[in-house]
């Protein structure tokens, strides 16, 4: 298992959820970010943490304001994620005693985040500025724990963890489109067992 990768899921239906999540687990992935750009996706939040939450981390992801966050940590959310810097969501997080990462893009917004409260800082659109990027924000920022989002593929995910990443955001290129439209289940179960493989060869000490 490896908590280093989370998961960006956004599904068309319910339905998919749990299967989807089950593939996910078999391949060693845990955290799980169920985003609020999924159908009736406090349900679904409600359905994985009932029947899957004592094997996975199911988080919501796309929070955009305090209610939301309330309610999907009601709805049995582990931890939150956004998009964008906005206080209250943090407020909200740590009020239900759970983690939030809030989103940045400059190094100023990412210590913005982390003053108004933020565990992990989220810095997306993690392509346009690559590993490099992060290694370079946490020369002068190191109290930061940055989880970079958008982008993550098989072929650059260990260089950002090398970068110092505290974990990644994998959306699109592990939870494809073409995968669930296909509900090509045992596809996507190894599929994630190549990303747990390229995160876990570095042992750790090869990070930061």
């Amino acid at each position: 298992m490896n908590p280093g990768i989370i998961a960006v899921v956004r599904t068309r239906s319910t339905e998919q959820i749990l299967p989807l999540c089950e593939a996910l687990l078999s391949g060693g992935v845990v955290a799980i970010e169920i985003t609020m750009t999924t159908p009736n996706a406090i349900e679904a939040i409600t359905l994985t943490h009932r029947q899957l939450g004592s094997r996975a981390l199911i988080g919501v992801g796309t929070v955009l304001d305090a209610k939301v966050c309330r309610e999907a940590i009601a709805a049995g959310a582990e931890f939150v994620v956004s998009p964008i810097l906005r206080a209250e969501i943090a407020v909200a997080a740590h009020a239900a005693d759970r983690p939030v990462m809030l989103g940045a893009y400059t190094p100023t917004e990412a210590q913005l985040a982390h003053e108004a409260g933020a565990d992990f800082i989220k810095v997306f659109p993690a392509d346009t500025l690559g590993p490099a990027y992060v290694k370079a924000i946490h020369a002068p920022l190191p109290h930061l724990r940055v989880v970079p989002t958008g982008g993550i593929d098989l072929a650059n995910v260990a260089e950002f963890m090398k970068a110092g990443c505290a974990a990644v955001g994998v959306g699109s290129s592990l939870v494809s489109p073409d995968l669930m439209e296909k509900s090509a289940w045992a596809e996507l179960a190894a599929l994630a067992k190549r990303f747990v493989a390229a995160v876990g060869s570095l042992d750790g000490k090869q990070r930061g």
